[in-house]
């Protein structure tokens, strides 16, 4: 399956946290998009990994997503190594996008950096014919990206462009909420964590709302960019 844009993520959930409205919205204008999760997320506190394989499945439907997988790469442990880039690698060839969309280039949970770079690699030495991956039993032709966007997550980063998310923030929110295990829950007793806080899921409203506020409207998401897009129309700007 190909698909227009891939979302690279950590762990289930950093996609629906950190960049879900825009993948509605791409959606939504006709695009595919897919989701690769890199780990199960099974060292996070609360829930297990099925219940995270269900939320995920759960939050996928929400967002109407091509196609969700998951690399099983461990938890916390995420190395740029050459198994891992390898992973990541076969991941690209499957779903030949245009654009990648990953993790922050920094951020509190480490394996978020981590995986930015991982993934940032796989998707110039994809493009390299001699690096050899399968698929089922079949090798996969090489494949390299155009472009790779890093959304932003838990720390602030000034980002060099924002996507207007205004239509679609009701639904990211369901998306994210999707995850029942992870988040705040009054009935729950399950141990406290920082994202499980009663006021966590007001500061992903409150990001957008000051990202929106750049661009003069109500919400948006925020992305870096490891070279400087370019445009044909200065009227593609906002």
């Amino acid at each position: 399956m190909q698909v227009d844009i891939l979302v690279l993520a950590a762990h289930p959930d950093d996609a629906e946290l950190a960049c879900s409205g825009t993948i509605l919205k791409q959606i939504d204008l006709g695009y595919k998009v897919a989701i690769v999760d890199l780990t199960q997320g099974e060292r996070g506190t609360r829930g297990t990994i099925e219940t995270r394989k269900e939320e995920a499945a759960a939050a996928s439907a929400i967002l109407g997503v091509s196609a969700r997988e998951n690399l099983g790469l461990p938890d916390c442990f995420l190395e740029n190594s050459q198994e891992h880039q390898l992973r990541v690698i076969y991941a690209i060839r499957k779903y030949r996008p245009q654009i990648v969309l990953c993790n922050a280039t920094e951020d509190r949970h480490p394996d978020h950096g981590k995986a930015a770079k991982l993934i940032s690699d796989a998707c110039f030495l994809a493009g390299l014919q001699k690096i050899e991956t399968s698929e089922n039993d079949k090798l996969q032709a090489a494949w390299r990206p155009k472009v790779v966007y890093h959304y932003i997550q838990d720390r602030y980063i000034k980002p060099d462009f924002v996507v207007d998310i205004t239509e679609f923030a009701q639904t990211k929110m369901e998306a994210i909420k999707a995850y029942k295990t992870q988040f705040y829950d009054p009935n729950s007793d399950e141990p406290a964590t920082y994202i499980a806080s009663a006021d966590f899921l007001e500061t992903i409203t409150a990001r957008q709302r000051e990202l929106g506020k750049i661009i003069g409207v109500r919400f948006a998401e925020g992305y870096t960019v490891e070279r400087l897009p370019g445009v044909n129309n200065l009227f593609d700007l906002i």
